[in-house]
């Protein structure tokens, strides 16, 4: 009986241990990776905040309103009229009206939105193609099976909490 709660302690070192390096892992991977498309992001005509709502709108099942737009930014509506603003002054996003409510104006991407969109993607998972391609290809497949069940895991976790 001592030794089964010996193990037990142990085994809950270990997992605590386990928890917080990979914790560690994934909050030092994903810093590095958001300030390498932060330096990649300064070689292109587009500001971080611009780029993350273009990020929001093109990933939207549907055209988004102002106010959708600012509670997946997390940003107050001056702000995002701001900078949706400085969008469309550059012809990257248009508004529009809603067919269905006239009162409503609605974000389109333009085709120079979705370019820019698509050439920081591009020059992103180049970086990324550029790093995982030295390791081990069985390595790279677990590691994306890994990443994709933590996903998931996380992402059911978020709608029971919802």
């Amino acid at each position: 009986m001592v030794n089964d709660v010996k193990n037990m302690t142990t085994d809950m070192e270990n997992w605590d241990e386990t928890v917080e390096e990979i914790e560690r892992l994934l909050r030092k991977v994903s810093s590095i990776v958001f300030r390498r498309g932060r330096e990649i992001l300064s070689n292109f005509s587009i500001t971080p905040p611009q780029f993350n709502a273009l990020l929001v709108l093109i990933r939207a099942d549907e055209k988004l309103t102002m106010g959708e737009l600012c509670q997946h930014l997390y940003l107050a509506s001056s702000t995002v009229t701001d900078l949706v603003d400085r969008l469309e002054a550059s012809d990257l996003v248009r508004r529009v009206r809603d067919p269905n409510d006239r009162r409503a104006i609605r974000l389109e991407v333009q085709e120079k939105g979705e370019d820019i969109f698509k050439q920081v993607m591009a020059a992103r998972r180049a970086y990324l193609s550029s790093v995982l391609e030295k390791e081990d290809p069985a390595d790279r497949a677990q590691l994306r099976a890994s990443l994709s069940d933590l996903f998931l895991l996380i992402e059911e976790e978020e709608r029971i909490r919802d």
